[in-house]
Formats: structure tokens, sequence, C-alpha cells
């Protein structure tokens, strides 16, 4: 009679998680700074202040140019669609879920703020320049580079 083996705790876990049709996933709750999204909402500009880096902190205390006044009053509004060629605002707890469009000197980049960009700048989710893409040798090329194998 053969001896059965005994299985390893491991391979009794692994058959497990493979039997089990969908692989449920926790979802991580936002934190900035050991602060939930709720907490930071609740603070006033101060308190969110001192958790912000030194180059968000620094331009919020120098104080925001007529611009950057109008478009806090607008964010802090019940307003939903904001356009906006203010790029150097600073993305605030309070300004989450809405719906922003900031133009990249071509067109408006029209994008939700979400928690995880609290202490950006709203230019940087609006990018100024195009991808590069080259095509192949054309007019103006050298001699030398006109000619392209065909394989």
């Amino acid at each position: 009679m053969p001896v059965k083996k005994q299985a390893s705790v491991k391979s009794i876990k692994r058959k497990a998680r493979k039997s089990q049709k969908v692989v449920l996933g926790r979802a991580k709750e936002f934190t900035y700074r050991g602060y939930t999204l709720e907490q930071l909402q609740k603070m006033d500009l101060q308190e969110v202040m001192k958790l912000l880096t030194a180059r968000a902190r620094r331009s919020l205390t120098r104080e925001m140019n007529y611009e950057q006044k109008v478009l806090f009053e607008k964010l802090n509004s019940d307003e939903q669609n904001i356009k906006t060629h203010v790029r150097d605002m600073i993305i605030l707890p309070r300004f989450v879920g809405k719906i922003v469009e900031v133009y990249n000197g071509n067109s408006f980049v029209k994008f939700e703020i979400k928690p995880e960009m609290i202490g950006h700048y709203l230019g940087e989710f609006a990018m100024t320049r195009k991808e590069v893409k080259h095509s192949g040798p054309g007019v103006g090329a050298t001699r030398s580079s006109k000619f392209m194998p065909l394989k």
C-alpha cells in the first residue's frame, strides 16, 4: 500500500486561492501624511499648509495673486465644471471631486481632481508638449539616409 504524502500548509493555501473564482482585493483607504480625506477637508487652510511640501507652503504663504483668488473662490463654490488658464494653483483637499479644464497653450485639458493630486499644481495634469513621433526620412534628409532598407 503506497504511503500518501501530507500536503504542506503552503500548498493548501495555494489550492484555496486557485479555487476561488474571484479574488477579492482590499480597497486601500486614501491618506495624506497620516490623515484621511475627510479629516483633511475639515481642516482649515493653515492646518493643511503645515502638511504640504515646502514649495507649496511657501507659495500659499506669499498670498495668491488675483487670478488664483478668483479660481480659489470658484473651486470653493458648488460650480462643477471650471475652465481656467491658471496653471500654478496648488490643489487643496477641498477641491477633490471637482472637474477642471486647464489651458495647455493649445486647448483645454479636462480632468477630475482626485485625492492623490493634493499638493500638486493644476498645470502638472495638463501637458503642454506633445510626444515626439518620428517618421521615416523625407525631404531635407541627407543622401545616404534617403535610402531605407526594405527589411
